[in-house]
């Protein structure tokens, strides 16, 4: 998101669709239910991007996260919106995005409906959007489920909760072969 600029959201309802719009703003003060995409991004040897969000973020500032992603807009279809977040966030454009899980989320900062993707073996170069990342790094995908079950790593807890069963589910899959 431009500085300055309060973008469109689209609300979603229980049910899992879309049932209107309000500007982001409002979504983030009220706790509106939305629409976010969270994608993976795996390299060629599996590992997966792991990166810190800048201290800026409106939600979750300064946590780390396993996906790149973000609200969707009013009008704006899920996949458009994976291939539009991970292309601003971490300069990841023009491969195919692989549907993996739908869920809902819901806490004292935010309330939506996840739609995950994953880009596998992704062998181009890594470019942060500045305000919204200010580290990464691949970290094998061993690592990061170990990592996921210490609660003191500073994991943002909507991906904890939708993107981790996805990791557990890879990585068991991984060392079965």
């Amino acid at each position: 998101m431009m500085a300055g600029v309060d973008e469109t959201v689209a609300l979603y309802d229980t049910d899992g669709k879309p049932c209107g719009s309000a500007p982001r703003s409002l979504v983030r003060r009220d706790n509106l239910h939305h629409a976010a995409t969270a994608v993976v991004v795996l390299d060629a040897e599996g590992r997966v991007y792991v990166h810190r969000r800048t201290p800026t973020k409106d939600v979750f500032p300064g946590m780390y996260d396993v996906c790149a992603g973000g609200v969707l807009l009013a009008g704006e279809d899920p996949d458009d919106g994976a291939v539009r977040e991970v292309a601003e966030e971490l300069g990841v454009s023009g491969v195919p995005l692989t549907p993996i899980f739908t869920g809902t989320y819901e806490d004292t900062h935010t309330s939506y409906e996840a739609f995950g993707y994953l880009v596998e073996g992704w062998t181009g170069e890594i470019r942060w959007q500045p305000e919204e990342v200010d580290w990464g790094a691949w970290i094998p995908l061993e690592d990061v489920v170990a990592r996921l079950d210490d609660p003191m790593w500073p994991l943002v807890p909507d991906s904890r909760a939708l993107v981790g069963p996805w990791l557990r589910a890879r990585a068991q899959s991984s060392s079965v072969r």
